[in-house]
């Protein structure tokens, strides 16, 4: 054959046997670029390309007599030169790619993105997100399929968090608010930097079994219902022989009172579940932080009804022989916490709770031998070693499973959380 034509053969045969080598050779560049920050040498290169395209000899087979002399000379030797232009080039690649990749990559960084700043609303001072579900709400395999109106409710419902939270914690606020509201038997959510939300979510297969509390019965006696009342709210329902408090799981009313029937007690409008998500106003009278919004959970329209309440097994045997009972709602009170926390964000403090890792440095120490605030600047706000304890001095001892709710800055939290696991 001519030469150009063994040229030609030589390149073709090149790229062939050039394809193994280059990405062997670009694999060890980013690899040896991304751990060390060095490079390998362009000889150790091509020494690794032409052995492993299976030329005996590696270097000196450009200067090998057999191949020199054979007839298809050019054809090798060009072979040879494009199985080492395409292994430097993959090479040079690899190595550029190693020293532009982000180091130290972890999966608590991954889990740590945010939202994009475009999504962002300042209320108040305060940044906040609205959360849109993107498309339809899926069924999760195994379990039956979701009731239309409760697919529709999840698409339709406003669903508004702080604007500051990891989008793990935002997506696992999500689903314990969706599990919350429509009593989801399974729920999984992921949202992106645009707060776009894909949802799927089986329904309930409990239903009211699954609100009562361990070691408490479920209860429903007729009465006068008040307007407002949600589930959760604390009721005293009154009979002629005793009177029982407990939590409300379920209330139904007719929104049409009993002809010549006054109020049967006063209503406080029940609070929210989210208390990052709520705002408060003091009885001091600052008037720069807004009040709370209403409760988005569905309320009574007062009138006639049942009440189901979760109480102890001895006062359900005594409430079931009554025929009737008269609803009291207790207050549930100020809520101070409300008033902490815009405090201490304010001041650009923020909670986290932390377990202690077993052979940790906090693990068989106290706090003041941690020298928690001093070396981590976070504050212990409470600590459980055998029971909870509020405000617990440098006595407190600490040991592999204790949780603790500490306050501090985000770094100085993201420090602290590192050292405890």
């Amino acid at each position: 054959m001519s030469l150009p034509v063994e040229i030609v053969f030589g390149v073709y045969l090149g790229v062939i046997t050039g394809i193994v080598p280059a990405l062997v050779a670009g694999t060890l560049g980013f690899v040896f670029k991304y751990v060390t920050d060095g490079t390998i040498p362009g000889l150790g290169v091509v020494v690794l390309s032409l052995a492993i395209a299976g030329v005996n000899g590696g270097l000196l087979a450009l200067n090998d007599e057999t191949i020199r002399s054979s007839e298809r000379a050019p054809a090798i030797l060009t072979a040879i030169v494009v199985v080492l232009m395409i292994s430097l080039y993959a090479h040079a690649q690899g190595d550029r790619l190693g020293a532009s990749a982000p180091k130290r990559i972890s999966l608590k960084q991954l889990r740590d993105r945010t939202l994009s700043t475009d999504v962002i609303e300042l209320v108040g001072g305060r940044g906040r997100v609205s959360v849109e579900v993107a498309g339809e709400v899926t069924d999760i395999e195994g379990y039956p399929p979701l009731p239309a109106d409760t697919r529709a409710a999840i698409l339709d419902g406003d669903w508004t968090f702080p604007a500051d939270l990891p989008l793990a914690e935002l997506e696992d606020r999500f689903a314990e608010r969706l599990r919350t509201e429509f009593d989801l038997a399974d729920v999984s959510v992921q949202i992106d930097e645009q707060a776009r939300a894909t949802v799927s979510a089986a329904p309930p297969t409990g239903a009211l079994s699954k609100r009562v509390p361990a070691g408490k019965r479920a209860v429903s006696v007729s009465a006068l219902v008040p307007t407002g009342i949600a589930r959760g709210d604390v009721v005293r329902v009154i009979t002629p022989d005793i009177g029982v408090e407990g939590a409300v799981i379920a209330a139904q009313s007719s929104g049409k009172p009993e002809p010549g029937a006054g109020a049967a007690s006063t209503v406080v409008p029940p609070a929210g579940d989210d208390a990052d998500s709520e705002d408060f106003r003091t009885d001091g009278g600052e008037t720069d932080v807004p009040s709370p919004p209403a409760a988005t959970a569905p309320t009574t329209t007062g009138g006639e009804g049942r009440v189901t309440l979760a109480v102890d097994r001895s006062e359900a045997t005594d409430l079931l022989r009554a025929d009737r009972g008269r609803v009291l709602v207790l207050s549930r009170g100020t809520r101070r916490e409300y008033e902490l926390t815009a405090l201490l964000r304010r001041a650009g403090k923020r909670f986290r709770k932390v377990t202690v890792a077993a052979g940790g440095p906090l693990d068989g120490h106290t706090i003041g031998e941690a020298e928690v605030r001093e070396a981590y600047d976070v504050a212990v706000l409470a600590a459980r070693h055998d029971s909870w304890r509020v405000a617990p001095d440098g006595t407190q001892p600490l040991s592999a499973g204790n949780d603790l709710f500490v306050v501090g800055s985000r770094d100085a939290l993201d420090r602290f959380a590192e050292v405890a696991a």
